[in-house]
């Protein structure tokens, strides 16, 4: 897979790099998180399968895709 980077894409302050850190609400409120980080990425590669699915149908059908998520 080759991925490509089009800079039209990029915000005008783009952040190189966004770190959370919970141990503040951890600490003052007992909070865990209910899923773990993995099954949070595997919930969000599912969603957007299903989506490029749901597309390819659009498409396969003759009928236009809007891409929002662009």
């Amino acid at each position: 897979m080759v991925v490509r980077v089009d800079p039209r894409y990029f915000r005008p302050a783009e952040v190189d790099s966004l770190l959370g850190d919970a141990s503040k609400i951890r600490d003052k409120l007992g909070w865990t998180p209910e899923i773990s980080f993995e099954a949070l990425i595997r919930e969000m590669v599912e969603s957007d399968a299903a989506l490029a699915k749901r597309d390819a149908l659009v498409v396969q059908e003759g009928y236009r895709v809007y891409r929002h998520h662009e």
